[in-house]
């Protein structure tokens, strides 16, 4: 029998690319040690966005409380800064009774704002600046937006690929917010003692997986879904809207593609998404592989390294 008592101060990170049963894995790890997930998901903190975001049902989740799911409207802005701040809440409640937290999900960046003092990720939010370089990188390219980067942080710019539009843009959206990312340090020892898992699916495997997990999507209404956002107000210009699955909606409805174009074009941004969260979790230490297997063989093996 497990024992189901926390190591003080440890948690299990389950993490990787969408569609590698990411969910389910916490879900029965959870229920093994009688403890909590705290999500590290960046469009699950948005009500409303169920469908294509393919969020853990009430069903899924199966009794075991879940953090950070469901906890802002999705007309507001949400930075790592925010998600930092409430998931060190959540953690340290689930520690305080004696319960090793989960945290799961295949967003990075919030994944190494529990793990790391990255203090650029609390640095505000400059969406002017955010919208203006973008807007920029749409008209000109990536490259001309990064050899900006070059003229006002050469040292951020040197560090970052052209191709990584998001940090590229984040880096000079702390320039204009009176900062240079290159001089803010950051503590890189973790806070916590824990372990990582992914799942580790053959490539095209995986990719088959996303392609099906896309076609559920819509047969589970996700143009309804979009449909009823954009009647409550939302539009093309906030934050949600920029998430996989959904941005690509808005060339269908203007009529300037097909509901199949738009299905393929979501599942090849899908695909390059996943891709570089592998490429991304690859970096992370302490990062244990795992073959496909039964769910619950796999959460077994995971706690019993605890």
């Amino acid at each position: 029998m497990v024992q189901k008592n926390s190591v003080k101060n440890k948690i299990i990170i389950i993490c990787g690319p969408t569609a590698s049963s990411k969910t389910a894995l916490a879900v029965e790890c959870a229920k093994l040690l009688d403890t909590e997930v705290v999500s590290a998901d960046s469009l699950y903190v948005y009500k409303g966005l169920n469908v294509g975001t393919a969020k853990p049902s009430i069903e899924e989740m199966q009794g075991i409380p879940h953090h950070l799911i469901d906890v802002i409207n999705p007309s507001e802005t949400f930075s790592v800064g925010d998600y930092k701040k409430r998931a060190e809440i959540a953690i340290n409640d689930i520690l305080n009774k004696g319960k090793t937290p989960i945290i799961c999900g295949g967003t990075g960046f919030y994944i190494n704002s529990i793990l790391y003092d990255f203090s650029y990720g609390n640095s505000c939010a400059n969406l002017n600046a955010r919208e203006y370089y973008k807007n920029l990188a749409e008209k000109f390219g990536n490259q001309y937006v990064h050899n900006i980067l070059k003229e006002k942080d050469p040292i951020s710019a040197e560090k970052i690929h052209f191709n990584d539009s998001k940090r590229v843009i984040r880096a000079l959206e702390i320039f204009e917010s009176g900062n240079l990312k290159s001089e803010i340090l950051d503590d890189l020892n973790p806070k916590y003692d824990y372990n990582a898992y992914t799942v580790t699916y053959p490539r095209e495997f995986l990719y088959d997986r996303i392609n099906k997990r896309v076609d559920l999507m819509f047969e589970n209404g996700l143009i309804e879904e979009f449909k009823g956002l954009i009647d409550s107000g939302i539009n093309e210009n906030h934050q949600c809207m920029q998430g996989i699955g959904y941005k690509e909606i808005f060339p269908y409805l203007k009529g300037e593609i097909s509901i199949d174009e738009c299905k393929n074009i979501i599942k090849l941004n899908t695909r390059h998404y996943a891709k570089r969260q592998i490429t991304f979790f690859k970096k992370l230490a302490n990062l244990i592989p795992l073959e496909p297997n039964d769910i619950q063989l796999l959460a077994q093996r995971i706690v019993s390294k605890l």
